[in-house]
């Protein structure tokens, strides 16, 4: 339940899936990530590196740890789904 809690957070798996490829520094997860306050997005960084799931990255960025990794992989088939799910219920 913590988990689903933290990733239930506003931005919080937004900010995952852009770091799922390659870190980013503050100012592109600003700008990846459209709406979301400076505030914010300090915020759930904050959480999810104390979750052990973000940790900071080179040039004064952020990466996934090792964990967050595993959590991307664990959360593969779910977009899978979401892809499926897509395809039946949006008019082509």
């Amino acid at each position: 339940m913590a988990l689903l809690d933290l990733l239930g957070r506003r931005w919080a798996l937004r900010i995952l899936w852009e770091l799922r490829h390659d870190p980013a520094t503050f100012r592109i997860l600003r700008e990846r990530c459209d709406a979301v306050s400076p505030s914010v997005l300090n915020l759930r960084l904050a959480e999810l590196r104390g979750a052990g799931i973000v940790r900071p990255g080179p040039a004064s960025g952020y990466g996934l740890t090792q964990e967050g990794k595993r959590l991307i992989e664990a959360l593969a088939p779910l977009s899978d789904w979401a892809q499926r799910w897509q395809r039946r219920t949006m008019p082509k």
